[in-house]
Order: C-alpha cells, then sequence, then structure tokens
C-alpha cells in the first residue's frame, strides 16, 4: 500500500517531521501562553477592592454546595434564606417562572445564571476569569438590566443535584464519566430542571442577559432549498395582533461554534464532527425542553449499550472492562458539542422534518433562525472575534450581535502531543481523521 502524500511529501518523510516538529513548538509555545496563567495571589483587601461583588457573594460567602445572589425582592417577608444551593434554585425557579419580568424577553426563560467550579471560591482561578464571574454579578445585581439570580455550583451541589433529581444515573452511571464529562452533563440537567443561563467560568457576558432576544431574530424566515418558513410572524397588516412579548415563542437559546459548508471538508479539518454544530459553553433554557430531555435519553442509552456490550464481551472482568470501554468514548460527542448538536438536530428533524443545514449564517450574514421554539443564533453570538483561520462569519466582539465571549481556558485542556500532530495532520493533509481531539 502507498504511503498518504500530500504534494508529494510522505508522512513519513523528514521534511514531514520537520514541519510537523515546527507546528508542535509553535502550539505549545501559543497553549502555554494562554492556558497556564498563574492562579489569583492577590491578598484579601486587594480582591475586594478589584472585584467587589465576586468577593462578597463568593469569596465570602457562606452556604452548603455552592454560593448564590438572589436578588432580596425576589425572597417573601415570611421566608427564611435558603441555607444550599439545591433550595436556593428552587425558591428563584419559582419566582421567575411566575414573573415574565423576570425572563430574557421574547422567552420563557428565567433570569437565573448557572456556573460551576470545584469550589465555590475564587482563589484558584486567574484573575481574567475573576473578572468574568464579577461580570457576571454586575449583570445580576444591575437594576437597569436585571436584576438575575446567580449560581456558583460546587463538587458538592452538582451531585447533590443528580443524586436527588437522577437518582439511578447517580447510582449507576456518573461514576463512570470524567469530570469534564460531568460537568457537560451538569450543565444539561440544570437548565432542563430549573431553567436558566450557563455558562463557562470563561466566558464572559457581552451584553445583559435579558437582552439577548431582539424582534429580528425572532422573525420568520425561509429555508431557499425546502421553501417552508419558519420563525415568529411580527406585527404587520398581515399579523396585526401578534405581540411577541406576550406570546414569548422562544424556550432554548443556542449558539454556533462551527458554520461551514457542508459540501466540503473543512469541518472535520477543524475538529468539528458536523459542519454546522452547536457550542455548549452557553445556553438558556426554559424548564423541561425536550431537546435537552431526549440528550440525557440518549446518554443513558449510550452507557447502557456500553454496558451490556461490555457484560457480554468480558463478564469476569465487568467493573475495570465497563471503565476502559468507557474512557475510549470521545467527550466531544459522548457529552460534548457533537452531543447537544446531535439531540437538536434530530428533535427537529422529527418535529417539523426540519433541514438542519438551513440554520447556517454563511449565506444570509449571520441571522439568528426561530425554529418551532429553538432560537439557534448565529456563531457571532456566543463566538466572537475568532481570527482569520476559521472565522465562519465571526464577527469582531464590539459587534451588536456578540452576546457573550468565550476564552477558552478549560480546565480539561492541556498540551497531548498525539492530539496536537493529529489537528496538524487534519488542518494541513486532510488526514488523521478520527484521531482523537481531546487529551488521554
Amino acid at each position: 500500500m502507498r504511503r498518504p502524500t500530500f504534494r508529494g511529501l510522505s508522512l513519513r518523510s523528514p521534511a514531514f517531521f520537520a514541519a510537523a516538529g515546527l507546528f508542535l513548538i509553535v502550539s505549545w509555545t501559543l497553549f502555554a501562553s494562554v492556558h497556564f496563567r498563574e492562579p489569583s495571589t492577590l491578598g484579601d483587601k486587594e480582591f475586594e477592592r478589584r472585584f467587589p461583588l465576586a468577593w462578597r457573594h463568593i469569596q465570602t460567602f457562606h452556604g452548603k454546595q455552592g454560593a448564590w445572589y438572589i436578588p432580596p425582592e425576589w425572597i417573601g417577608d415570611d421566608e427564611d434564606p435558603p441555607s444550599n444551593i439545591l433550595d436556593a434554585v428552587r425558591l428563584a425557579s419559582r419566582v421567575a417562572m411566575a414573573d415574565p419580568a423576570k425572563q430574557i424577553r421574547f422567552s420563557n426563560v428565567p433570569l437565573l445564571v448557572h456556573q460551576t467550579w470545584i469550589r465555590a471560591k475564587l482563589d484558584t482561578l486567574n484573575l481574567d476569569v475573576v473578572s468574568y464571574v464579577e461580570q457576571w454579578l454586575a449583570y445580576a445585581t444591575s437594576s437597569q438590566h436585571g436584576p438575575m439570580a446567580y449560581f456558583l455550583w460546587d463538587n458538592d451541589g452538582l451531585a447533590a443535584l443528580f443524586r436527588e433529581y437522577e437518582p439511578d444515573f447517580y447510582n449507576q452511571s456518573l461514576s463512570l464519566f470524567s469530570p469534564v464529562e460531568q460537568t457537560d452533563i451538569f450543565r444539561i440537567l440544570v437548565c432542563k430542571l430549573f431553567g436558566g443561563i450557563y455558562g463557562d467560568m470563561d466566558t464572559v457576558p457581552l451584553q445583559p442577559p435579558s437582552t439577548w432576544i431582539r424582534p429580528s431574530d425572532i422573525a420568520q424566515w425561509t429555508d431557499d432549498q425546502t421553501g417552508k418558513t419558519y420563525g415568529y410572524p411580527l406585527p404587520s397588516k398581515a399579523h396585526p395582533d401578534a405581540d411577541p412579548q406576550q406570546d414569548r415563542p422562544v424556550n432554548l437559546v443556542l449558539g454556533l461554534e462551527a458554520d461551514t459548508d457542508p459540501a466540503s471538508d473543512s469541518y472535520w479539518r477543524m475538529g468539528y464532527e458536523y459542519p454546522v454544530q452547536l457550542t455548549q459553553w452557553a445556553l438558556a433554557s426554559a424548564p423541561k425542553h425536550p431537546v435537552l430531555s431526549r440528550f440525557m435519553d440518549d446518554l443513558t442509552a449510550q452507557v447502557r449499550a456500553v454496558k451490556e456490550k461490555v457484560q457480554r464481551q468480558s463478564p469476569a472482568n465487568y467493573p475495570a472492562a465497563l471503565r476502559a470501554q468507557m474512557s475510549r468514548l470521545d467527550p466531544l460527542t459522548l457529552t460534548g458539542p457533537a452531543a447537544i448538536t446531535l439531540s437538536t438536530m434530530s428533535w427537529l428533524k422529527d418535529e417539523l422534518d426540519f433541514r438542519w443545514e438551513a440554520v447556517t449564517g454563511l449565506t444570509d450574514g449571520g441571522r439568528a433562525k426561530l425554529v418551532s421554539d429553538v432560537l439557534v443564533l448565529p456563531i457571532t453570538a456566543f463566538s466572537p472575534g475568532r481570527g482569520k483561520y476559521g472565522n465562519m462569519g465571526s464577527k469582531p466582539i464590539g459587534d451588536p450581535d456578540a452576546r457573550l465571549a468565550h476564552s477558552a481556558q478549560g480546565s480539561w485542556r492541556r498540551f497531548d502531543l498525539k492530539v496536537e500532530l493529529g489537528k496538524f495532520c487534519r488542518t494541513v493533509f486532510g488526514l488523521c481523521r478520527d484521531w482523537s481531539k481531546v487529551p488521554g
């Protein structure tokens, strides 16, 4: 069999390894400069001066299972303040769902912000991330753009959530997932149960979440291939009684992280599973959305299938074999962006026979698209300011379409030689498609 080549260059030639070596050196330098920033080392007084909201509502907060801020007016005079995060989120969700003023406009999404970290303290985070948390809290405590409730779930809070609301999954399956995968599942589950806005710790809101949806985002639009029309009929002569604020047509808000031509191979060369793929570093939902239920159902079914396979093939060594098999699954497709993309597009296909690639923004300047009650925002919404390579229509951070920015400082990221070499091989040569994209 002939060795694969690229313009005559063998993948085993010295020139290939020289090019790969140079790529890895540059990758490591860039990676280290972004991801290995020192954690906060500020003294208490300086911390309080620079980040007064984070200091008050997180760093010096005393509660179980995490830290939280609930606007004082949301708690009745005859109610005791909650002592743990589960009681706190139940209270806030109940109050917000009863009052449209406490929801993202044109939607039923309650103004609750969910984030998660190992512990509900910020002294293990670098100062950029602390500043992002400060901005979330600034919007939460604002009388002009809020108020919102804010929840920082720690590891005990995550365990309590799974234990109480998904006991079978907690007892039988949760330990099979890595901490990163558990966080992936948490974000879906917490929005499914209580509703709200989820943002990774390394995300910063660029606009108040209460204003993330505009009338133009929900307006009717037509798929130019099928001729089908979707969206909400805004007030007009044809629809004089339409009232998007009263009807509140949105129940799920998602954003794109990949937007490529399905006819090309650019999506997998950039490491994506689908040509048009959703991000999961930010999302927002009303409680009990069926897309989020489908995500949990699909995940449970995958775990069940793995367990049955291992039981058949390795019954004598079942526990160890099961963990080994689960560890070989790709987190990106198991619990990550590809998983939420699959759940969304399959649900829309079943409900409306919807053509998923129609949500692309490449051909219309990056327009948001409402399909059923799912609003898919363009790539600029949650991924603005991308560079020239892999831009996919992303506009600058200052663009009005930019709602949130992601600095990609995920705790799961670390240098992995095979991952970086696979990235080089896919990008430059169009090979190594199935190599892992996640550090082992």
